[in-house]
């Protein structure tokens, strides 16, 4: 296969994931577009690659994503840039004001907002990681789609380009902030990452699982308890909005893994369930300011690009698939 048709999946994935985690939610007006690709693209695209291809070349599924994809949100946001840790992080945004409401659910000794762990990492898995994955690897065929992209030569490549983008970063943030966590908070967020990437890496995340014999739902139905988890997260704010994020996240959670085990479920029940939570964001942009202030022209033209480039993607995908036989993927 030529070089180039083998490393388009690889640079696709590496110009999406930063789109999808900062902009696809309305996070940045459209002529910010550009400048989120160069300076996160390294640090998301090598991430989401990372993941992907430590998955692929274990021959591991769905599980071993999405908990890879949590320890790097708490690398991200509990080591790299630390918003977890700093409560002035988002001081000279406008999001300014949702320091009171994450400052309701404070954990004690170690001063992060449970809230805003959920809402942090919980974007990364969806967003960043899990969404442009889901997406690149259903416009593949199947011969390629489980299968790895890099060898240990580009896997090296990659892990520096990530190592770099992040160094970048925390460099950046920290001239900005001048914020450095405590060594306890940096503790406790490295023990978590390590301890996410041992359960990711558990031998029974690479056992065959076997069929059973229900039948999996409408790939379309998988999507709606994941819109339920996005509406659901919003209907309370405190400890009980928290527990009842993580419950809806839970149960949602089961209950794909349960349909995943059965007949007919295939790689369009992947894409719905992958990317509902990238359409919602899509939708709700139109709601919520950018990070900096914007003209109404600007921020309009963001979203509406949000819009025609998440239909695009998801509308391009289905399409795709349209002839795919359904393959299990081991969301179980």
């Amino acid at each position: 296969m030529p070089l180039r048709r083998r490393l388009l999946p690889v640079i696709a994935l590496l110009l999406l994931a930063p789109w999808a985690a900062e902009c696809s939610w309305g996070g940045f007006a459209i002529d910010d577009f550009l400048p989120v690709l160069i300076f996160l693209g390294p640090m998301y695209g090598g991430a989401a690659i990372l993941i992907r291809e430590t998955a692929r070349h274990l021959g591991a599924g769905w599980p071993t994503i999405v908990l890879l994809a949590a320890a790097f949100g708490v690398l991200q946001a509990g080591l790299v840039d630390q918003s977890l840790f700093n409560p002035d992080f988002l001081d000279d945004t406008q999001y300014a004001d949702t320091r009171a409401a994450a400052e309701a659910t404070l954990v004690p000794g170690l001063e992060f907002s449970l809230r805003q762990a959920f809402d942090y990492v919980g974007n990364h898995i969806v967003l960043t990681i899990c969404a442009p994955i889901v997406l690149i690897e259903s416009f593949l065929g199947p011969e390629r789609r489980l299968r790895p992209w890099l060898g240990r030569p580009g896997l090296l490549v990659v892990g520096l380009i990530y190592l770099l983008g992040s160094l970048f970063i925390f460099s950046d943030i920290n001239d900005d902030k001048g914020f450095l966590a405590s060594p306890l908070q940096l503790s406790f967020a490295a023990v978590v990452v390590l301890a996410l990437v041992a359960t990711a890496l558990l031998p029974r995340w690479r056992r065959p699982h076997p069929r059973r014999t229900r039948r999996a739902p409408h790939p379309l139905w998988v999507g709606l308890p994941v819109v339920l988890v996005r509406l659901g997260s919003d209907l309370a704010t405190g400890w009980t909005g928290v527990a009842i994020a993580l419950g809806l996240a839970a149960t949602v959670g089961g209950l794909i893994a349960y349909w995943s085990s059965g007949n007919g479920w295939g790689q369009r029940h992947v894409l719905v369930a992958g990317t509902a939570g990238l359409v919602m964001a899509a939708a709700f942009a139109y709601l919520v300011p950018p990070y900096s202030p914007a003209s109404p022209a600007a921020a309009l033209a963001g979203d509406i690009a949000v819009t025609v480039i998440t239909v695009a993607l998801v509308g391009g995908a289905w399409w795709r698939l349209r002839a795919s036989p359904a393959v299990h993927v081991a969301a179980s």
